[in-house]
């Protein structure tokens, strides 16, 4: 395959979104450290973005197109197989291009080390030339990433790299009948939370730390985070507070999706219902009364670059 673009992908600041919230570097100053906060520690990490940003895209030059795209934009872009992704953030900014590429090459850059743990970037600014030369010339190595599909009944669809959320899009209890390996059952709850194996380290362990929690409080057993190697074919479901009524029961409220199986739920939500993926709420697929979503495994897989 003959490469012909490259796509750096890039985020905001955070005082880059603090001075478009409120006009100006000064008012922005001012409003942080009215409040008591450190507006330096905004600014140090601002510089350091750009600074690596200035390296990575200097680093880029092999005679191929350059598109420079900011985060918003990857929803609405329209990926080919000549494109290289390369990403400069954090590790949300990975998971929120993936699911928009195919299954084109990723080589997901660390900004700054000191302040990003970076699970899922290998590589800091000043190595992104080597390896982006290396995907160029074939020789560049891989992990195929495994990653959720949500797909109602009407054919849309919505990828998640670490995770897909079915329920409500408000604080109200989401009404639903979720179906799994033969067995169906009316629930009420905060929302289905449907995990990849690159997910397992994110909000699903959060989910288990509050479950840690509350059996140590009670006495009983608090068990070991469920993790997934990324590559993992399975999924995880949980669901998050499932209330016992007279039209809601609590049974399924947890389980593994072997591969080739669904996760079936139908929305008994008049409004307000929502599917989306990775804690990006703006881009949802509507989950109201009669939708029906079927949740697995997707065929298509992430490819990121690992040194």
């Amino acid at each position: 395959m003959a490469f012909e673009k490259l796509v750096l992908v890039t985020r905001k600041t955070r005082l880059q979104g603090l001075i478009e919230r409120f006009n100006s570097k000064g008012q922005a100053r001012f409003y942080i450290e009215h409040a008591g906060g450190d507006f330096a520690d905004y600014e140090s990490e601002d510089a350091a973005y750009r600074q690596a940003l200035d390296t990575v895209r200097r680093s880029l030059e092999f005679g191929l197109k350059v598109q420079v795209l900011e985060r918003s934009l990857v929803p609405t872009c329209l990926f080919t197989e000549h494109d290289v992704i390369v990403t400069l953030g954090q590790d949300g900014l990975v998971a929120n291009t993936a699911k928009y590429v195919g299954e084109q090459p990723i080589v997901a850059v660390n900004p700054d080390p000191v302040r990003f743990d970076g699970v899922l970037l290998p590589f800091l600014p000043d190595a992104a030339r080597r390896t982006v030369a290396r995907v160029l010339e074939g020789g560049a190595r891989f992990r195929a990433i495994t990653m959720a599909e949500a797909v109602l009944d009407d054919g849309q669809r919505l990828l998640g790299f670490n995770d897909l959320f079915i329920g409500s899009a408000s604080h109200v209890s989401a009404r639903y009948r979720i179906s799994h390996a033969g067995a169906t059952v009316p629930h009420s709850s905060s929302g289905v939370l449907v995990c990849t194996g690159a997910g397992s380290t994110g909000w699903l362990s959060s989910v288990f730390n509050m479950a840690g929690a509350v059996g140590e409080l009670t006495g009983g057993q608090t068990g070991r985070p469920l993790k997934l190697e990324w590559e993992d074919s399975r999924l995880v479901f949980v669901v998050r507070e499932p209330f016992a009524s007279k039209h809601s029961a609590v049974d399924l409220a947890a389980g593994v999706l072997s591969e080739g199986e669904d996760l079936i739920l139908e929305s008994l939500m008049p409004s307000g219902g929502v599917v989306f993926s990775d804690g990006v709420e703006a881009d949802y697929l509507a989950f109201n009364s009669g939708a029906v979503a079927r949740v697995h495994a997707a065929r298509q897989r992430a490819r990121l670059a690992v040194p």
